[in-house]
Formats: structure tokens, C-alpha cells, sequence
């Protein structure tokens, strides 16, 4: 495989002449068996968000005074890794797998969180075991808070014996259809109504000095209870089993794999590539990084402009072609690096975190590839190409894209009347907008 056409496909985009020129297998490998290289500047964790959204309704503040701040550190540094990210592939599975366990703004009150659960729940285990990430995204504050468990309560609990509330089945339901099993295992709404009982408790104790995942025994519905033919004991025991079960199930094997695939290699995933990867992953008992590392040995791992890019894809590509960003973005300044990616993003469609549905943003090429679509990007990307000062249009293109660069694409940049036309050509180009 091409170096640059691997950096496309598994990362996000070639960056000057920052990657290393390695064996292409050797170099994702490393990315995947190594630490994460990632520092995250200025921010806090989990529980200062929380204490932030506590302040605020405590005190009735108008709009978000404490809240802000924290999610603006979150943007900085967090872009800023995408820009800088000399570990791209590892950085596009963290974010691949948000995806997957979605948190979106708008729900929940999760602006505080949302960046603390992805560093706490979803980076720590791209490359390791799926079923515990499974368990680290259900109990974080921001998946309580995004799907409304916080707020479910068993029927029969003491809690909602007196107080007459009942269960919100939101986690359960997305949890077997999205995040595990899928719809295609075959559990019926009885599965759905029984798997909400067993995560009834699963909530956030707000009152603590550091605020957090909390199981709320009086919250909980007594009793054991039955999800897709497996019986789980009451109490917070019966969540963890249960979790466990699910995460390694055949069905969500089989799920996982579709998506990374579906990601990765083609919008419409071939049954063969699908069953080598649920190979790996039911070989290795759900090992992440064994999955990921297989999706380079599938066929059409080394065929470049195999995937359309998303607007995230796209505008982070563009900057990093670019080799825009630097000094750590400051999180006040609009003009940062990282803070024109985020208006990229919003302004491309895809905005930072902001997911209409708990099934995340698609990245099918017919959802983001209307006449509109296209003629958004060529906007956005000339009025970035005007802030271009040095650097050679060709040389930027066959670093871009190295062998995917088409003829056509360098003789229109070659008679282009300035640099702003020919950068707005390449990042135009059909092959700019694939991966």
C-alpha cells in the first residue's frame, strides 16, 4: 500500500512531511500497539463539568457562565489532536467509536461532559476489549445524561412505589439496537422492557464533593430479570453481567464488525470482509485493536477513494493538506486553528458533537454528496486557501493525495490563475472529497 492512500483511508489526511515513511503495516500497527500519544491541555474531568452544571441551577444562572468555558478548553485541545495527531489512525478510531456510543448536545445537558467521556470512556479503549468500553460508556454521567437513565426508576422500587415515576427504556433500547446486538439478534420489546428494570439505578449522585456514576439502590426494580433468554440477578451486579453478556454476543460481533467495515473499506460492506473481522474479534474476545489492525489486510484496504468524506473528514483533511495549527489554541480565540475546524464542521453540516440521533452522523457518501453539499465545500475551502501564503499548490496535492492525484486535477491546477484557485481546485478535485 501507498503511505498516502493508507493516511486517507485509516487517518485524516497526509500532513506535510510529518508522518513517518514507513511500512505501511508496520506504521498503523504501532499507532494501535503503542501508548496514546494524545495530551489533552486545560481541561478537567467528568466531574468539574458537573459541579459547573450544578453551580449553574443551583444559582439560576442565565445561559451557560461556567458550563462554556469548559466545553470551549474541550474543543481547543481536542481539534488541536486531530490537526497535530501524528497517530492518526488511532485518532479516527476514538472517533469512529464516539460515533458508535453517541452523546449529543442536543440532549441531556451534556455540554459540561461530553468531552471528559470521550477521553474517559471512549479513548482509553479503542484498542483494547469492546465489552469494556461497553461498560465504561454506561455508566458515564454522559450517557446517563444524554439517554434519561439517570431518571429511570423501577416500578417497584421504593423510590417508585412513592413517587409513582416509572422506567425510560431510552439506554436500554439504544443499547441492544445500536450499540450491541442490533436488531438483528432477534430480541423482542419484552428484551427491551427487561434489560431497562436491570438499569434502573444507573445514575449520577450530583450531591457528592466530586459528582459521578452513583447506583441508587431504592431507584432500582427488584427481582431477577430475563433479556434474550439469560436470567440476571437484581442489583447493579445484574447491569455489569448483563453489559457483559451483550458485549460479547456473536450478534454484536457481527454488528461491530459491519460498522468498522462499513466506516473503513465501503458504504456497502462485503459479507467476506464482515466475516473476517467477526473472525478476529470472536478469535480474540472482542480485541479492538486485533479488529482494527484486520481491516488493513481486507482487499480493498489498499484501494484509495474507497470512502466519501464527511464534512469532519473533509475540513480536517483540507487544514491538515494545510498544515494549518501549532501553538495549543487558545479557547476564547475564534481565529485558532481549532476553532475554525469547529465552525467548519457546523458549517459543513456536521457540527462538533451535535448528532441529531442517538445513531450518530452517517458516513454513507449519499447523505453528504447534494449538489449543495459539494458547492459548500468549494466555498469553504477557497476561503481557506486565501490565508495560504507558501508552499507550492502541486507539491501540497501530491502529498494530499499522492497516487490518487488525477491528470485532470494538476493540468486545472497548473493553468489556475492564482494559488487561492488552485488549492480551491485540489480540495474540489473528486479525489480530494474520497479517502
Amino acid at each position: 500500500m501507498q503511505l498516502s492512500s493508507v493516511v486517507n483511508r485509516f487517518g485524516w489526511g497526509e500532513r506535510g512531511g510529518d508522518l513517518p515513511r514507513e511500512a505501511s503495516r508496520d506504521w498503523l500497527a504501532g499507532q494501535v500497539q503503542g501508548p496514546d500519544a494524545a495530551r489533552f491541555i486545560g481541561v478537567g474531568d467528568t466531574a468539574d463539568g458537573l459541579i459547573a452544571l450544578r453551580t449553574q441551577r443551583q444559582e439560576k444562572m442565565q445561559g451557560d457562565p461556567l458550563v462554556k468555558p469548559i466545553f470551549l478548553a474541550e474543543v481547543a485541545t481536542q481539534l488541536d489532536t486531530l490537526l497535530l495527531t501524528e497517530q492518526p489512525f488511532r485518532e479516527r478510531l476514538a472517533w469512529f467509536w464516539f460515533n458508535h456510543f453517541t452523546v449529543s448536545l442536543r440532549q441531556g445537558g451534556t455540554r459540561g461532559v461530553v468531552g471528559a467521556y470521550m477521553r474517559e470512556a471512549i479513548r482509553p479503549h479503542v484498542t483494547g476489549r469492546f465489552v469494556d468500553m461497553l461498560l465504561a460508556v454506561m455508566r458515564h454521567p454522559a450517557m446517563l445524561m444524554y439517554l434519561d437513565n439517570a431518571s429511570s426508576i423501577g416500578p417497584d422500587s421504593p423510590v417508585g412505589r412513592k413517587s409513582h415515576k416509572g422506567l425510560n427504556e431510552n439506554l436500554a433500547r439504544e443499547c441492544l439496537e445500536l450499540h450491541t446486538v442490533s436488531p438483528a439478534a432477534g430480541y423482542s420489546q419484552a428484551d427491551v422492557t427487561a434489560f431497562a428494570a436491570i438499569l434502573t439505578g444507573w445514575g449520577i449522585d450530583m450531591r457528592a464533593d466530586r459528582p459521578g456514576f452513583a447506583f441508587r439502590e431504592r431507584a432500582h426494580e427488584p427481582g431477577e430479570k430475563t433479556v434474550m433468554g439469560q436470567v440476571f440477578p437484581e442489583g447493579e451486579e445484574g447491569g455489569v453481567q448483563a453489559l457483559r453478556f451483550l458485549g460479547t454476543h456473536p450478534a454484536t460481533y457481527r454488528h461491530i464488525a459491519t460498522q468498522l467495515v462499513g466506516h473503513f473499506i465501503s458504504d456497502t460492506p462485503a459479507p467476506r470482509d464482515v466475516a473476517r473481522i467477526v473472525a478476529v474479534l470472536q478469535a480474540s474476545g472482542g480485541d479492538l485493536g486485533a479488529a482494527a489492525l484486520a481491516l488493513a489486510d481486507l482487499p480493498d484496504a489498499a484501494r484509495p477513494g474507497g470512502k466519501f468524506r464527511s464534512p469532519m473528514d473533509y475540513a480536517t483533511a483540507v487544514m491538515r493538506a494545510l498544515s494549518l495549527g501549532g501553538a495549543p489554541s487558545q479557547p476564547d480565540d475564534p481565529h485558532s486553528p481549532a476553532h475554525i475546524l469547529f465552525a467548519a464542521f457546523a458549517g459543513l453540516g456536521q457540527p462538533l458533537w451535535t448528532a441529531p440521533l442517538p445513531n450518530g452522523w452517517s458516513d454513507r457518501a449519499a447523505d453528504w454528496s447534494a449538489p449543495a453539499d459539494l458547492l459548500a465545500r468549494t466555498d469553504w475551502a477557497w476561503r481557506m486557501a486565501a490565508h495560504v501564503r507558501e508552499g507550492d499548490p502541486l507539491e501540497i496535492a501530491h502529498a494530499a493525495l499522492g497516487p490518487a492525484l488525477r491528470q485532470p486535477t494538476v493540468l486545472a491546477m497548473r493553468q489556475a490563475g492564482s494559488r487561492q484557485d488552485a488549492l480551491a481546485l485540489l480540495f474540489s478535485s473528486p479525489e480530494f472529497q474520497r479517502r
